[in-house]
């Protein structure tokens, strides 16, 4: 179940880990939708809900879901542990590092990471 909440004054949809698998373009602009219609500013999805190709980057399919969430302007958080596929590689590892500088898209291991962000965008 899908939940809009307020964290630091910046609303939030926390998807819940039973959902849709998201594996590409229609199922994050479902989410997308989701998102908007509740007003929400950011999208927290847990890892579990990605199908195991948005990890391999030679796939494309992270690059194509992110690029959506950045056109449509929904904030997207991938929340939980990744390391099992950080750790196969460095090309994953560092578009992760690149993502979590940036203010759009945050892979993060829990939702205190979140508040603590949150706490410092201003909003």
């Amino acid at each position: 179940m899908d939940i809009l909440e307020k964290i630091n004054g910046v609303p939030v949809l926390m998807c819940g880990a039973e959902g849709e698998t998201i594996a590409g373009e229609r199922e994050a602009l479902d989410c997308i939708g989701n998102a908007s219609y509740q007003g929400a500013e950011w999208a927290v999805i847990p890892v579990e809900r990605f199908d195991e190709a948005f990890f391999r980057l030679s796939t494309r399919v992270a690059g194509e879901i992110i690029q959506k969430f950045v056109q449509y302007r929904v904030g997207l958080v991938v929340l939980g542990d990744i390391s099992r596929h950080t750790e196969a590689g460095t090309a994953l590892r560092d578009f992760v590092r690149e993502c979590n500088r940036g203010r759009q898209t945050w892979f993060l291991a829990e939702a205190g990471e979140l508040r603590d962000r949150l706490a410092g965008t201003g909003a």
